[in-house]
């Protein structure tokens, strides 16, 4: 799900004067990804020194996070079976709507059905049609500040104007309920959160989502919660559906396959309808919903096929071997960043596979922004990092730790020789 994009004017220091030409209206996470891989020095020290990427969030990337072998086993299976070859029903496959539905009311404290359940392109394209659902004309909707930018570009695709609501740090990036009231108001067609959060790394309490469910239903709206991450929480709070709170508000919940099972190259995700009151259930909307996937592809059928038998035959301790590795990276990544004086980490993360650190720009010199902290990082140290303006956050930085310990250990030891060639003399 790593195709966010951030827009940005051409007069944005998006990139240090080398790119400055290659500045766009809109530029993607990957497309700033690519820009900092360009300006790696090949022959720093001699060429000796290996790239260190902890950019991007794919956990397949490394040796750490492996695919369950009854989860390759189960695709194996429905490609040999040969019955799978052809297209599949636009809304996804009977069997795998009912697996997909079966499963996410595990966590709920009502049966969803299959109705419910419409298989997608991974969780970018459920992200899309959830935007693209609600747009008509003079609609807003509420983003997390910071958050995943493709929000933002389907948004501007679909003239669906963007407010920003702001996350707080210090209370752990929960959801600025105050600013959310304020700046709702009869036209907003939906207020969007992530849980667990990319790019925080927060798990938001049943209080905390409770809460949120009461303001949605307070200004009128509807809730989408983006559950990519769903279950990776490693921290004191366990991770909790949005769509328990479903009586209170309507909610859209979007997941996938990709992080918790570690495929996020098949492409299978989901958007479901949570709302046990019906709303979603009237035929205007439910003939809407059909009509809007009958435009599009969803996965591979034999990929649709084998989601019965991954979510049936992976065992928990596969689970929770993930979620201890990632409590382990992330546990490097912190004790790292106290060594560190320029970077402050104001929150431990305790789910997903990312987290936000705090620049202190007054403790470098010839560093003008976190842009420019991450285009000379990768010049002279081999180590990419996002900056955090690509997720809405000038000044910040994202580090994904969802990384093998000892290239993400010494990354971090490389960021910490980076900001002390570059700390301010006194």
């Amino acid at each position: 799900m790593e195709t966010g994009a951030v827009a940005m004017n051409n007069n944005n220091n998006i990139v240090n004067h080398h790119h400055e030409a290659r500045a766009t209206s809109t530029i993607t996470i990957k497309g700033i990804l690519s820009l900092l891989m360009e300006n790696i020095d090949e022959n720093l020290d001699g060429g000796s020194k290996k790239v260190i990427s902890l950019g991007m969030g794919d956990p397949t990337l490394t040796t750490l996070f492996h695919t369950p072998k009854v989860v390759e086993e189960a695709v194996a299976d429905s490609l040999h079976s040969h019955k799978f070859h052809g297209y599949a029903p636009t809304a996804g496959l009977l069997q795998a709507r009912i697996a997909i539905a079966e499963y996410l009311s595990r966590d709920l404290p009502y049966q969803l059905s299959s109705d419910d359940v419409f298989i997608t392109s991974g969780c970018t394209q459920a992200i899309d049609v959830s935007v693209a659902m609600l747009a008509r004309p003079g609609a807003n909707i509420l983003l997390p500040r910071p958050g995943f930018p493709i929000y933002e570009l389907s948004a501007a695709f679909r003239g669906v104007e963007v407010r920003h609501y702001d996350l707080l740090p210090e209370k752990g990036w929960e959801v600025d309920l105050d600013a959310v009231e304020a700046s709702a108001d009869q036209n907003t067609v939906a207020l969007v959160i992530i849980n667990p959060g990319n790019p925080c790394g927060n798990v938001y309490s049943y209080h905390h989502l409770e809460k949120i469910a009461e303001t949605a239903k307070r200004v009128g709206t509807i809730v989408i919660s983006d559950e990519v991450y769903g279950h990776l929480a490693f921290g004191a709070k366990p991770f909790v559906p949005m769509g328990v709170f479903g009586s209170i508000v309507p909610v859209l919940t979007l997941g996938s396959l990709s992080k918790r099972w570690i495929v996020p190259g098949w492409r299978l995700g989901w958007f479901v309808t949570n709302d046990p009151s019906g709303s979603f259930r009237e035929p205007k909307v439910v003939e809407r919903i059909k009509k809007y996937f009958d435009l599009m592809g969803g996965p591979a059928t034999f990929i649709q096929a084998a989601v019965p038998q991954i979510i049936a035959n992976t065992e928990e301790i596969f689970f929770k071997k993930t979620i201890d590795n990632l409590r382990h990276t992330a546990d490097i990544c912190c004790t790292e960043i106290k060594d560190i004086p320029c970077i402050f980490c104001p929150y431990r993360p305790e789910g997903s596979m990312a987290m936000m650190v705090k620049l202190n720009l007054s403790l470098l010199e010839d560093i003008s922004d976190d842009i420019d902290f991450c285009f000379k990082l990768a010049k002279e140290e081999s180590v990419i990092i996002l900056p955090g303006t690509a997720v809405g956050l000038k000044d910040w930085l994202r580090i994904t730790f969802a990384a093998d310990p000892s290239p993400l250990g010494e990354g971090m030891r490389r960021i910490k020789s980076f900001c002390q060639r570059h700390a301010r003399k006194l």
